[in-house]
């Protein structure tokens, strides 16, 4: 084998590429990724944002993890904060799951989606869709609140029908005993759980010091 394609495969097998989704919409899954981003050496890519255009999560992202984080360009920015199906519509957009195609880099990865799993992207194509299309394992966001148990329960099993690899169980902040260990139980062994504490104040002091704090992943 030639040797520069030997070093170019062994590279591409180390190459760490997640596709950053969560159990429902505002549960830090933007400061989840910056964190991830930040460990890995990672760049970012946000397929589709929706609303929030003037701060959207690539711009979050720039201000977290700072200037020489490369950000690799929406596939679609709408101006409505909803559901990128509504959103699209809005604007006379139809969303296929061909429309998007991951980055080329030589660096590793971290892709965000919208909302949760089964947020849609057209009338017939979720998110979970385009996670299989892109064919990137998983790191799910988990917060916890009121129900947060059946939303982890059943994205664990939509991931599961898809054979979708989960990679990491992101607990974000905070969780009484009883609530992290139903949860934890029901994932796969080869799963890795990374827990996230609170953050009162998100900068870009706070999210490199608890990136500092992560124990190795």
């Amino acid at each position: 084998m030639d040797i520069k394609k030997e070093k170019l495969e062994i590279q591409n097998v180390q190459q760490k590429k997640l596709f950053i989704t969560g159990i429902g919409t505002e549960i830090g899954k933007t400061v989840c990724s910056a964190i991830l981003t930040k460990y890995f050496k990672a760049d970012y890519w946000k397929p589709i944002q929706s609303g929030d255009l003037h701060f959207s999560d690539s711009m979050k992202i720039k201000e977290w993890v700072g200037e020489n984080v490369i950000i690799h360009p929406e596939r679609y920015r709408l101006q409505l904060a909803a559901s990128p199906h509504q959103s699209a519509l809005e604007e006379g957009i139809l969303i296929t799951g061909n429309d998007f195609k991951l980055p080329e880099t030589q660096n590793n990865l971290i892709v965000e989606g919208a909302g949760g799993l089964m947020v849609p992207i057209s009338d017939d194509e979720f998110i979970i869709d385009l996670i299989e299309k892109l064919n990137l394992p998983v790191a799910l966001v988990v917060r916890n609140y009121l129900g947060c148990i059946n939303h982890t329960l059943l994205s664990l099993k939509a991931l599961e029908q898809k054979n979708i690899k989960l990679e990491y169980l992101i607990l974000n902040g905070s969780f009484p005993a009883d609530t992290e260990r139903i949860i934890c139980k029901n994932i796969q062994e080869e799963t890795k759980i990374i827990r996230i504490p609170e953050i009162e104040n998100i900068t870009k002091e706070n999210i490199e010091r608890i990136t500092k704090q992560l124990e190795k992943i």
